[in-house]
């Protein structure tokens, strides 16, 4: 599904982020109001490092072997890791906490976009045996007040069904003015024996 939120805020310059090593379709919107700030994270920063997680902002130290696993966990497919790195490479922002006992990324998120009026989040994801415990709420929280903070006032991501209510707290509502998304897919022909 397709969830659209649109923030006013001001302008912001924005830096692409370039790392230094080698997801039935519905909108939804996000009021300003709702949008988060340094000071209304459900978890600080210093609350997640006592817990034993460390967040991070570029892909430097993430493991994508792992980041890869985690994916099919939450029931993404397996992707080409090669592919992951590119996608990274051409990614705005991200935000990723890292489980400092084993030093494995165990919450994602990142977001992709013109730089200036849109972006996508794509790839929200936490490790199964780490989900209920308010670390996908951290990543999304830092990666919407990233892109606010960089003057982006349209935010979209896709959501399966059974995850909306995990969004709709963070702000996201049904697109108010009912545009609906479409996605291009092409169908394999089947080869003639």
């Amino acid at each position: 599904m397709l969830l659209r939120a649109r923030i006013s805020a001001p302008f912001s310059a924005g830096l692409r982020l370039r790392p230094t090593v080698p997801l039935p379709l519905g909108n939804l919107h996000v009021p300003a109001s709702t949008a988060a700030s340094a000071t209304s994270f459900s978890i600080s920063d210093a609350g997640l490092a006592s817990r034993g997680f460390t967040l991070h902002r570029s892909i430097s130290g993430l493991n994508i072997d792992h980041l890869n696993t985690i994916f099919v966990a939450v029931g993404f497919p397996k992707r080409d890791p090669e592919k992951i790195v590119v996608a990274l490479e051409h990614t705005d922002s991200l935000i990723w906490i890292q489980y400092e006992r084993d030093q494995k990324p165990v919450a994602f998120a990142r977001a992709t976009g013109d730089g200036v009026f849109n972006a996508i989040i794509w790839d929200v994801v936490v490790d199964p045996s780490f989900q209920g415990i308010g670390l996908g709420k951290a990543v999304m929280e830092r990666l919407i007040e990233d892109l606010v903070e960089r003057g982006i006032s349209n935010i979209a991501l896709y959501s399966e069904p059974r995850v909306l209510g995990f969004y709709r707290p963070l702000g996201f509502v049904a697109d108010p003015d009912g545009i609906r998304g479409m996605v291009y897919s092409r169908k394999q022909k089947k080869k003639k024996k």
